[in-house]
């Protein structure tokens, strides 16, 4: 029973994003309203995450099995895609290094504010 009350409060939570996303005339998808939504729940204390944890490890532990229609996808259409296939390994390849650059930097910075903070004390 435990599980079916933790799947339907993400369930819940789920469709509420989709309802903001109806009504909030924004680009945003309705999934983005409900990761935020869950977070400001779970951050506020309105929801535990002992409320969520079991049914949100098993969605997690799953996760990979959710990819496959996707991966069917992009080979049934794969006459459609090889056009394209040089420039998108490109664009991959070139965000997913300003990705780690920006990360890097990033985290360097938290790292050293956080010295900081621990020096001044």
């Amino acid at each position: 029973m435990k599980y079916i009350t933790e799947f339907l409060t993400i369930l819940a939570v789920s469709f509420a994003g989709e309802l903001l996303h109806a009504v909030i005339p924004l680009p945003v998808p309705a999934s983005i309203y409900g990761l935020v939504l869950m977070l400001i729940l779970l951050i506020s204390g309105l929801l535990k995450p002992d409320h969520v944890e079991s049914a949100a490890q098993f969605l997690i532990d799953i996760m990979a099995v959710m990819f496959i229609p996707a991966a069917v996808g992009l080979m049934e259409q794969w006459g459609s895609l090889a056009d394209f296939l040089v420039p998108a390994a490109v664009i991959t390849v070139a965000v997913t290094v300003i990705v780690l650059a920006v990360t890097g930097r990033v985290t360097q910075r938290v790292i050293r504010t956080e010295r900081k903070k621990e020096e001044k004390k």
